[in-house]
């Protein structure tokens, strides 16, 4: 344990020295010159929430913008770039918690932990709490929407909100708040049944050697109402599909959708009979498919056996020999 908690004091010093790296960084991300009314008060209620004023506001101000109130800026307005931060650090942050809460669990059930802890229901619902949804800066595009993409957005600034901390607070800041919020969650029922589709597809898979990976397959809609289709991959094989409002949700989808049709890719996840009931039933189609080719290319024969026929006939009646 004392290793642990050197490994965690060199993390959180080296993280220290990174923020004062940040200064020249942070330079253009000052107080706000101007503000309109809706933004000065949700900057102003999001540090109440939070409990933290803001050195560099704007990093906050950032981290609660959806991307449809900053079309034709630049990206660092909205959460977007803070959120890809943020997501890193959060599982740094549960992952060490987890490590040294729970010193009998192996790789696995540390694992199922973290997946379930920093799922999108698990951080959407977090910040819905929180009152995020109030402080969250929406474009006019998403105005008579119903915030459409209120469940992401909520993940989102949840994560975006992390690493805003982590830049002007340091480390300890931003471990003092997904403490204070998040961490309570976490129980070591977590490793025992996973809630989450994808480390319940990951230990179903496992039993048979394998590993699933998920690839983003393709982006929809404009940058403020995106939707992400994202595949699981067995190897080098291609499985279900699955749609989302954000990366996160389209993976968990598209491993629900895997887990719902094993059976139908190579048998994965089926026990013996059930493997040798397809592997016959395969083959039966295989032997039918086969004794079908071989019809259709006798037919076909057939058929030009009997067109040639015909054609010689009438060159014969045509050219009758003298």
């Amino acid at each position: 344990m004392e290793d642990a908690e050197h490994n965690e004091n060199a993390l959180a010093a080296g993280a220290s020295r990174s923020v004062g790296e940040h200064g020249s960084r942070l330079s253009d991300l000052e107080q706000p010159a101007s503000l309109t009314e809706e933004q000065q008060r949700k900057l102003a209620d999001a540090q109440a929430i939070l409990g933290y004023t803001f050195t560099h506001q704007q990093l906050l101000l950032s981290a609660i913008t959806h991307p449809s109130a900053t079309e034709g800026r630049s990206v660092k307005y909205s959460y977007e770039r803070l959120e890809f931060l943020g997501d890193s650090i959060l599982g740094a942050i549960v992952s060490t918690i987890a490590f040294d809460r729970f010193t009998e669990l192996d790789e696995g059930g540390l694992t199922r932990i973290k997946v379930a802890l920093v799922s999108g229901s698990s951080l959407s619902s977090v910040a819905e709490k929180l009152g995020f949804a109030d402080v969250i800066v929406f474009g006019s595009s998403e105005t008579g929407t119903g915030k459409r993409g209120l469940h992401s957005a909520l993940e989102n600034v949840y994560e975006a909100v992390v690493a805003a901390l982590y830049l002007d607070g340091g480390l300890d800041v931003a471990i003092d708040f997904v403490e204070s919020t998040l961490v309570p969650r976490m129980s070591i029922s977590m490793a025992r049944e996973p809630e989450n589709p994808k480390s319940a597809l990951q230990e179903k898979l496992q039993e048979d050697g394998i590993t699933p990976t998920y690839k983003l397959v393709e982006t929809q809609g404009p940058p403020h109402d995106r939707t992400f289709v994202a595949q699981v991959f067995a190897g080098s094989q291609g499985l279900a599909r699955g749609t989302g409002r954000t990366k996160k949700e389209a993976e968990s989808q598209a491993a629900k959708s895997t887990l719902a049709r094993l059976g139908e890719f190579f048998g994965l996840g089926m026990d013996k009979q059930a493997k040798a009931e397809k592997a016959e039933a395969a083959k039966l189609a295989k032997a039918e498919k086969a004794e079908a080719a071989k019809l259709a290319k006798a037919e076909k024969a057939a058929a030009k056996a009997e067109m040639k026929a015909r054609k010689k006939s009438e060159q014969d009646r045509l050219w009758p020999l003298k």
